[in-house]
């Protein structure tokens, strides 16, 4: 006999859509996406944490997407608007933590042979190292970047000069959501001025060597994997939004997730640090209780030091993932002379961008979410993009693919954001009690998909993410966006350390 005592949290507005009251039914519901199936999948911690996200001072609408777990104050994989208060922890540890496709004019028929792909291996790895704290000189073909390099990379993001400098296209610019972040007040002098005051009175002796790590991968979720691109049999959107983007149906691609490394995770320590001893100071309560939530009001001192320390970080992000892709670009063609390559684009999943919901301008927070803005969309203007919608970047798992996607109108009601990948079912330890390595590893073995690893880090096997197909299927459903094509692997880049985000 089933269990009935048990009352859903949820009112059901759709097949894949409902709402979570806010609590005391103070305020506007949380917007849930996903299937039943999904939303009986979230943990306790993971609602609580939108409870309290949601009841936050200033907090005007809270979005929970199919992959949301609990994560540092407010779940990874949720939305968090605001047009009067900055937070910190719905943007994480990881600024900018973020997706890039590079596409290449390789079939893939060209690397069948095991042999091919155990070389392009190699002659990644000796460029783009990976793993916490590791940077360029632990790769010996990587490229250098000194402390001065280092400072315009932070200050100026993908400026010209820092694409000249480093070997990457300048043209790759114009394929990134946000190219380059400047200081609270719109300037980079801004920048500029907090770096050499962060440097001067608050020491930072290890700049110079966090900037080494630029073009290196983390540890934990980050990656890097080769696929075979397979566009969509879809609607005519989607076709020619695979046209738009450059990708090409039957060849490679190369696909990379990580974020601002170290010098992210140090810039995003001390402000909830800062916030949190200031708060103390001034005996103001934490929302709900939990220190994780701190935040600061726009306009204020405290949020104005946050908002150019995530620039700083965000601008760090944006290099190091243009500087991969150039470096993966480097060792395709030391093993296949005569690859070319382009970028699809990248696009960001841990950051705050103040855009326009709801007909104004407001701060939205994505939290293991990444943009979706459709065509026609004002923040899609003077981009490639205008009228067709960006890339959308959803990374599954090794075993069952990734997919490129592009918004839909109906993204208007998620605040034009979706998930940023499958989402954890299970936690890293719990992975490791549960998950037999053997089995693991013979997975890899039957899909054909090599990897950089001795083992496969267990507590990243695919069984420790949720259904990649019913979290596609809860964004399609409920039309926030539509497949463009599906990203099959064919070798993956990887780390066993801790995860930077």
């Amino acid at each position: 006999m089933s269990d009935t005592s048990v009352i859903s949290p949820f009112h059901v507005t759709g097949e894949a859509e409902a709402i979570l009251p806010a609590r005391d039914s103070k305020g506007k519901p949380i917007t849930v996406i996903g299937t039943e199936a999904i939303r009986n999948g979230f943990d306790a911690t993971c609602l609580a944490q939108a409870l309290n996200s949601r009841s936050a001072p200033g907090v005007t609408d809270l979005v929970l997407n199919p992959d949301a777990h609990a994560g540092y104050g407010a779940p990874v994989g949720c939305v968090m608007v605001s047009p009067t208060h900055i937070y910190p922890g719905p943007v994480g540890v990881d600024i900018k933590c973020s997706m890039s496709l590079l596409q290449l004019n390789i079939p893939d028929d060209v690397i069948a042979d095991k042999a091919v792909r155990r070389a392009l291996i190699n002659a990644i790895v000796e460029r783009t190292p990976t793993g916490a704290g590791r940077g360029q000189r632990t790769a010996k073909k990587s490229r250098r970047v000194n402390g001065d390099l280092g400072e315009k990379v932070v200050t100026q993001g993908a400026s010209k000069e820092v694409c000249e400098a480093l070997g990457i296209p300048p043209e790759w610019a114009a394929r990134c959501e946000d190219s380059a972040h400047v200081g609270h007040d719109g300037n980079v002098s801004t920048l500029i001025e907090r770096l050499e005051k962060m440097r001067r009175f608050n020491g930072y002796p290890n700049f110079d060597k966090k900037v080494e790590q630029l073009g290196s991968y983390g540890g934990g979720n980050h990656f890097g994997e080769c696929e075979r691109v397979e566009l969509a049999d879809g609607s005519p959107e989607a076709r020619r939004a695979a046209e738009a983007f450059g990708l090409k149906d039957g060849h490679v691609a190369f696909l990379s997730h990580c974020g601002s490394r170290g010098f992210g995770h140090d810039l995003a320590s001390r402000q909830f640090k800062s916030l949190e001893a200031f708060f103390r100071q001034w005996s103001l309560p934490f929302p709900a209780e939990d220190r994780q939530l701190v935040y600061a009001p726009l306009g204020s001192p405290e949020a104005n030091a946050y908002l150019d320390d995530m620039s700083l970080g965000a601008n760090f992000a944006t290099v190091n993932h243009l500087l991969i892709n150039s470096l993966v670009l480097e060792a395709f063609q030391e093993v296949l002379p005569g690859t070319q390559g382009e970028l699809v684009y990248f696009i960001s999943h841990n950051i705050a961008r103040e855009e326009l919901v709801d007909g104004r301008n407001t701060w939205v927070h994505r939290k293991g979410a990444t943009r979706a803005f459709p065509a026609l969309h004002p923040g899609l203007q003077e981009t490639p993009f205008y009228n067709i919608g960006h890339p959308i970047l959803l990374p599954g798992n090794p075993r069952d693919g990734s997919v490129v996607m592009v918004a839909k109108p109906g993204a208007v009601k998620s605040c034009y954001s979706v998930n940023h990948g499958a989402g954890r079912c299970m936690g890293r330890k719990q992975a490791g009690r549960v998950l037999d390595q053997k089995l693991v590893d013979a997975d890899f073995v039957t899909h054909d998909i090599l990897t950089n690893c001795r083992t496969y880090p267990i507590d990243e096997a695919p069984n420790a993410y949720k259904d990649f197909n019913e979290v596609l299927r809860s964004v399609e459903t409920a039309g926030l966006a539509e497949t463009v094509c599906k990203l099959k692997a064919r070798f993956v880049i990887k780390d066993a350390s801790e995860a930077d985000d």
